[in-house]
């Protein structure tokens, strides 16, 4: 089963409709985007709770990393810079953070709140190579900027 992102933008915003609480909105995108592929096998956030530090957020999925630095890592990396992080192989990143052992391909988008500002990045790991595409990464934003920057 691969995601069809009309459907889940339009059941993501449905079940968001009027929510403010980032914590909750975090909590029904994880789950929503990790039972909508089978490519997705952990599917959450890193929340930006203190200057250049990432701390675990809602997820769905096996345990992930507790606390990530910007300096570390694929959500490092996007945390960092701002920019979606495809990764088609993890081992191939330099500093990949491996937080499972399975996981072979990683796609991590920032996400912004309406002032623009990176609250926390969303990140899926597969354990597929190469398991994610652009197409993937623009569906996801468009989701993401949906929830939490409008």
């Amino acid at each position: 089963m691969t995601a069809d992102y009309d459907t889940l933008a339009k059941t993501i915003a449905a079940l968001t409709e009027g929510e403010t609480d980032e914590v909750a909105l975090m909590a029904t995108v994880a789950c929503e985007v990790h039972h909508s592929d089978d490519r997705f096998d952990w599917t959450g956030f890193y929340r930006v709770t203190e200057p250049e530090v990432l701390k675990i957020g809602p997820y769905q999925g096996g345990h992930g990393c507790l606390m990530i630095p910007f300096e570390r890592g694929v959500c490092g990396a996007a945390a960092r810079t701002g920019q979606v992080q495809l990764i088609p192989d993890v081992e191939a990143f330099p500093g990949h953070i491996a937080c499972a052992s399975s996981t072979r391909s990683e796609l991590v988008l920032p996400v912004r709140n309406a002032r623009g500002d990176v609250i926390a990045v969303f990140d899926i790991d597969s354990d597929q190579p190469d398991a994610f595409t652009k197409d993937d990464a623009t569906a996801l934003g468009f989701i993401l900027t949906d929830v939490f920057a409008n």
